[in-house]
């Protein structure tokens, strides 16, 4: 009963009236990384469209979207998605002297986790509507294929 008051007080004046602003500020650099791994995604089925259609080869197809299935475990391709989230370093350590904000170390990396498994739920998701349609006539594979790109970014 003694705290309450106080620090309802100072969280009424020192904190709220910021949070807003705060939030805003942070948000910037995780859509920017969220935004960045949609591209990324978009970029690599484009990238299986386009080589199907030059080789009309279902098996280079297969090898393809398995090593798309593998791309939320490849550093180097999701690394500029990592990067847009370490501006959140630079970010953090005003909040860290203003409001007492530790582990920032520990924000950027759950933020990048959390892109990680947005990938792997992303390639998951268009393998598992994909695989149906494996079998279909060759002639109609790329235009499924952007079909299910379309609806996994969706």
């Amino acid at each position: 009963a003694t705290v309450s008051e106080p620090a309802q007080k100072c969280c009424t004046e020192n904190i709220q009236p910021f949070l807003s602003s705060i939030l805003e500020e942070l948000m910037g650099p995780v859509s920017s990384g969220f935004t960045e791994v949609r591209s990324l995604f978009d970029k690599e089925v484009n990238e299986i469209i386009q080589d199907f259609q030059k080789t009309n080869d279902i098996m280079k197809l297969k090898e393809n979207v398995d090593q798309l299935m593998n791309l939320p475990f490849n550093s180097v391709k999701m690394e500029p998605c990592y990067l847009k989230v370490n501006l959140l370093q630079e970010l953090l350590q005003d909040l860290k002297s203003r409001f007492k904000v530790y582990h920032i170390d520990f924000v950027i990396q759950r933020t990048q986790n959390f892109m990680q498994e947005l990938m792997e739920n992303a390639v998951y998701t268009f393998e598992q509507l994909f695989s149906p349609s494996r079998q279909a006539d060759s002639a109609k594979v790329a235009t499924t294929i952007e079909k299910v790109k379309l609806r996994v970014l969706k």
